[in-house]
């Protein structure tokens, strides 16, 4: 059995630029930036990248850096991984506002957000979440099945294989059954 371990290491960062609205695209760029200086860093430390988000939650700007393992992460995880980063974001600078660093580990449901992502969890249990309703309903569950050629996500719903195109999707995250 996989250890999982949900686990998250916090600091307020305080970068010395006035204060400025990151727009999405922005963002977007930002957490494209900082997935680059992380790899090689997660990479040394026998981990990898997940996920890299810059947003806003409430009045604070939030830079979340999400690692990974095959065997699971730790909080000693969590604590190298932000440890190693911490000097390399100030020297790279790529954030012209305050912000909160978090590092954390995927957790036990974790969403999946990208291509990678989706391949990674192929045959697992999943909820899939529509923007808009589909045959009156929101919400699909099922065995992760692919990816179709056009990007299309695959469940398996009780042995018939359904797609669902990407854009159509608000959210995609695999369950665990206790």
């Amino acid at each position: 059995m996989e250890q999982v371990q949900a686990c998250s290491s916090y600091l307020q960062k305080a970068s010395g630029h006035p204060q400025k609205g990151a727009t999405m695209a922005g963002a977007k760029n930002i957490a494209e930036t900082v997935a680059a200086l992380a790899a090689p860093i997660a990479e040394e430390l026998g981990l990898s990248i997940w996920d890299v988000e810059f947003v806003k939650e409430g009045a604070r700007r939030v830079l979340r850096i999400t690692i990974d393992h095959e065997d699971g992460i730790t909080i000693e995880d969590c604590e190298r991984m932000h440890r190693a980063i911490d000097p390399v974001l100030d020297e790279a600078d790529p954030i012209e506002t305050a912000y909160d660093l978090e590092v954390s580990s995927p957790g036990i449901e974790r969403e999946l957000r990208t291509p990678a992502h989706i391949d990674a969890c192929v045959g697992e249990e999943v909820e899939l979440r529509l923007f808009a309703p589909l045959e009156g309903k929101k919400s699909f569950g099922g065995i992760l099945a692919g990816r179709s050629p056009e990007g299309e996500v695959l469940l398996d719903m009780e042995g018939a294989i359904r797609a669902f195109p990407r854009e159509s999707i608000a959210k995609l995250t695999t369950v665990f059954r206790f």
